[in-house]
């Protein structure tokens, strides 16, 4: 007689977005996961909806029905909810996960960014010991952050099931001759992929940009992205004079993606966002290019600086014009550091490890329960 395969539930945004969330989901999904076990999949969240406010308050009452039904009907063994530890992730998530307890389903929370559990509900002590409380309710605790966010987490809730599973990434085609790209007569090319979004230090690229320019550097910098300050930055590009240096491609996918990827020298990403594992922070690495960026979340976990990357302060323009300008006379050291960061993806961050440690997982949970 056939076993019948364990049932698990994902949650989380839009399969077709482009957001981290929605991309680890995707991972997942369409893994080898998807042969061995039965997965189902769940979106919660607005992203890809068009949605008027009457159809949004609908879908707030609808969702948590339509979830509490899918679990009767399918009756999974695990619930996967993938989320981010900011106060409107937090309250939508919640009806999921009390409907998930009720019926008695095993549940990893796996936490994608946000702030430290410390700073949620702060000023707030009822609240921050009903996060603790909610924290403690689920069986597995997922944190893909680094050891200083797993201490954070153990020093508030002691008790937690804690377990670090990284984001990871398809390991594409090797772009070797970036080893030995050192011809400082072509321009230097620079890329920015991402949300645009001020917190992710787009418009810090563009003052440093403009003071390069100012030096007469033969420099090039490619965005890559779309999002809500996409207007103002193309404003400010325009009013610096600098329409002939920066190009706009929107968001970019698959094969176009890779060449965009390969063709650049360094990314540039100066984020004070509160960031989880960003997917293009692991992308650049493993096509041999790499980050200028800022030490927040996560990041000083994966890169070390000037060995796969280099590090740069918050919100300082001077100080990322002076770090590109630096690199600029020494791309030998772009080279040795791009060769070190396709050695750490692929030691480290591959769909192969990840989905290997959520298979691990899944089974202790089960095992655990009988």
């Amino acid at each position: 007689m056939q076993q019948q395969k364990i049932t698990v539930t994902l949650l989380g945004p839009s399969l077709t977005g482009v957001g981290g969330i929605s991309t680890h989901t995707k991972q997942i999904f369409y893994s080898v996961l998807a042969e061995e076990l039965h997965l189902i999949f769940f979106q919660v969240g607005s992203e890809g909806r068009e949605e008027s406010v009457l159809l949004k308050l609908m879908r707030y009452i609808s969702s948590p029905i339509e979830f509490f039904w899918l679990l009767f009907k399918s009756k999974p063994q695990i619930i996967h909810v993938n989320t981010s530890i900011c106060f409107k992730g937090f309250w939508r998530d919640l009806a999921y996960l009390c409907i998930a307890r009720i019926m008695k389903k095993r549940i990893i929370y796996q936490i994608h960014g946000g702030q430290l559990p410390q700073d949620f509900f702060k000023t707030n002590r009822v609240l921050a010991n009903f996060f603790r409380w909610i924290l403690r309710s689920n069986d597995v605790v997922v944190v893909l952050l680094g050891q200083a966010e797993l201490i954070a987490y153990q020093k508030f809730s002691p008790d937690l099931h804690l377990e670090v599973i990284p984001n990871a990434i398809e390991i594409g085609a090797d772009p070797q001759w970036k080893k030995s790209r050192s011809d400082h007569d072509r321009p230097l090319k620079l890329i920015y992929m991402g949300r645009l979004i001020r917190a992710k230090g787009v418009f810090e690229i563009i003052e440093a940009l403009k003071i390069l320019i100012d030096f007469d550097k033969n420099i090039q910098l490619i965005i890559a992205g779309s999002g809500p300050d996409e207007l103002m930055l193309r404003t400010v590009v325009e009013d610096m004079g600098l329409n002939g240096v920066v190009s706009f491609l929107g968001a970019v996918f698959d094969e176009k993606k890779n060449r965009v990827w390969e063709e650049a020298d360094l990314f540039v990403f100066p984020t004070y966002f509160n960031e989880g594992l960003p997917y293009a922070l692991l992308e650049s690495m493993a096509a041999r290019t790499p980050p200028l960026i800022c030490s927040v979340g996560v990041i000083a976990d994966v890169i070390q600086d000037s060995v796969q990357g280099c590090f740069v302060p918050i919100q300082n323009a001077e100080a990322l014009a002076n770090e590109i300008l630096r690199l600029d006379k020494d791309r030998a050291l772009i080279s040795d550091m791009g060769e070190a960061c396709r050695q750490r993806i692929l030691e480290h961050y591959t769909i192969d490890r990840m989905i290997g440690d959520f298979r691990q997982t899944y089974l202790n949970l089960l095992r655990n329960e009988n």
